[in-house]
């Protein structure tokens, strides 16, 4: 495979895009994580979506497990997946794994706040929209 392309910016064809997503390193995976924000986060720190963090409330808005809500345990890069607490499936053997569920597929109801870091970028965003 070759090198991955800082400099491509879209195609029509599915092949490129998935070779864009599959090859592209960690630091450019995480923007795959983005969730919907719930209206009440919308409003309030102006911004539509965000990368999810562990901590975070979700809940989920597609799939199987439409309408569960949960903690967020784990999130993985490479696999651009998200674990939460609650959703899990019984093995054979009796024991309990977490799925993964895609990003595209939930929507934060509660932000885990504990990061310093994160919150100022989310403040700055809701002081912009106040001025306008």
């Amino acid at each position: 495979m070759r090198a991955f392309s800082s400099a491509w910016k879209s195609s029509k064809k599915p092949s490129k895009q998935r070779k864009y997503r599959y090859g592209a390193p960690l630091h450019v995976r995480r923007r795959f994580l983005s969730v919907h924000l719930s209206n009440e986060l919308k409003q309030k720190f102006g911004m539509r979506n965000i990368v999810v963090r562990m901590g975070d409330k979700v809940k989920v808005i597609k799939g199987d497990y439409k309408g569960k809500d949960g903690k967020v345990s784990q999130v993985s890069l490479k696999k651009t997946l998200v674990y939460v607490e609650g959703i899990e499936r019984q093995r054979r053997d009796g024991t309990k794994s977490f799925l993964g569920i895609a990003p595209a597929n939930m929507m934060i109801v509660e932000l885990n706040t504990e990061d310093k870091r994160r919150m100022p970028q989310t403040e700055n965003k809701a002081a912009k929209e106040t001025k306008k």
